[in-house]
């Protein structure tokens, strides 16, 4: 996507909002309809900022799903469950599997589709699409899954992403591939860049697949970057039995969509200088940012954060520091609606008054996903051997985040700093090894992609 220009409308829309809410703080002007599913937000870790010196801010664009009033009304979901069958399957974790599969068949009804694609080095389709009517027979076809073989993931989710196209043009449906793995990627492409654009190009056809890797054999790596390039969730489930849990909880979001293809940009003023986004990934081009979302639950909150210097102002002077809009298909990927939301700051020589009317919720998201940041960057370092810089990495931004939380009293964020030095310390006692490096990076991407937990 490339920069965006300031519009008419973006010029106009302001004069609006200002004479609509007048000075009022903390405030996001917005303009879009009472009824519309999602809403869209502005707000910063500080809305007050000290007068007369150059500032960076945290700048956080949300988006929450409106929890639809009649929880039958739903779209319907076209889904399709890609199982790993390969030999390390075996014994518990195949049967656990099985159960998790027919877990996620059971909440589903006539509307939907279904289909089941099973792999090892082979890859077959179990169950074609078809609604999932007759349930003693896919029951009895899915407790037929025996292990075998090595693992042809990519194959595997090639698959399953085919099966789905047979009815990617039937209107209203939502899309998802449901991916479970306890082993390495050993037959066919099998990198997490291999796997990430495989993620993008699904993206863009409105396929979302989530990763489940189970045990301490399959790549972390590998199954968040196709989880992330392709906006679905990624779980770290070291124990089998949890595998019906977790299945049960994806589906509770898939059947829960209220917007879909969701495309986000936001647009600094002259003056402001855009540093970077944290956590989520977004482009950044001049003063423009922007991202998308495959789709968005109802009750759940998706955002993006930006860090901006923001340049020095006058006391009382108060100026807009963002303007943001987001475009979106309604959750039977109807005709599309557009939102529109701007954010203002005012500057003030008052210490005590910043201090007071901090965003703490803001801030505490801010440390979470610096924290994350800095997981990553840890498992990075231990991975070439430096285990005391990957250390230190999380003690430095733990120790920069608790100082930030005193002066700000802000216990939330505080605690959130505290629980990263404990995590620091057990790095640099025990180093990351396979089982902590898969649960470190589960965590962050939780925390960046704002996934339930």
């Amino acid at each position: 996507m490339g920069p965006m220009k300031t519009n008419s409308f973006f010029r106009a829309f302001a004069t609006a909002a200002v004479a609509a809410v007048g000075l009022v703080f903390p405030a996001t002007a917005k303009t879009q309809p009472a009824s519309a599913p999602v809403d869209l937000r502005i707000e910063f870790d500080r809305p007050v900022l000290p007068a007369d010196t150059v500032q960076r801010a945290i700048v956080k664009i949300g988006l929450t799903g409106c929890r639809p009033e009649c929880p039958t009304d739903r779209p319907p979901v076209n889904l399709v469950i890609v199982l790993d069958r390969s030999g390390s399957m075996g014994g518990d974790k195949i049967e656990q599997a099985r159960e998790a599969a027919i877990e996620a068949l059971r909440r589903l009804d006539r509307r939907d589709v279904f289909s089941l694609v099973i792999y090892d080095h082979e890859v077959s389709t179990l169950v074609s699409p078809q609604a999932p009517v007759d349930l003693q027979r896919l029951e009895r076809q899915i407790r037929g899954i025996t292990s075998r073989g090595n693992t042809a993931l990519f194959a595997g989710v090639s698959q399953g992403a085919a099966e789905l196209r047979k009815n990617l043009e039937r209107s209203g449906f939502v899309h998802r591939v449901l991916l479970l793995s306890d082993g390495l990627a050993n037959v066919g492409p099998s990198s997490p860049d291999d796997l990430g654009r495989l993620g993008t190009a699904l993206r863009r056809e409105g396929i979302a697949v989530t990763t489940v890797g189970l045990g301490d054999g399959f790549n972390e790596d590998l199954m968040a970057a196709l989880a992330q390039r392709s906006d679905g969730n990624h779980y770290y489930v070291a124990e089998s039995g949890d595998l019906p849990r977790i299945f049960a909880a994806e589906l509770g979001d898939v059947l829960n969509v209220v917007a879909q293809q969701i495309e986000v940009t936001i647009e600094f003023p002259e003056g402001v200088r855009v540093i970077r986004s944290i956590g989520r990934e977004a482009e950044c081009r001049d003063r423009n940012v922007s991202f998308g979302l495959n789709q968005l639950y109802g009750g759940q909150e998706k955002f993006l954060l930006v860090e901006v210097e923001v340049p020095a102002a006058k006391a009382d002077e108060v100026r807009t520091l963002a303007r943001a809009r987001a475009s979106f298909a309604g959750a039977s990927g109807d005709s599309r609606q557009e939102l529109r939301a701007e954010g203002r700051v005012r500057h003030t020589h008052d210490e005590d008054l910043v201090k007071r009317e901090a965003n703490r919720q803001v801030q505490t998201e801010y440390a979470a996903n610096s924290i994350a940041e800095a997981k990553s960057q840890a498992i990075a370092l231990a991975d070439a051997g430096r285990q005391e810089e990957a250390a230190r990495v999380m003690r430095e931004r733990s120790a920069r985040l608790y100082g930030s939380a005193v002066y700000f009293k802000n216990p939330a964020m505080q605690a959130v700093a505290e629980e990263a030095k404990l995590e620091a310390e057990e790095v640099a006692e025990k180093g990351i090894g396979n089982e902590k490096r898969k649960a470190m990076r589960a965590d962050a991407y939780k925390t960046t992609n704002q996934q339930r937990q």
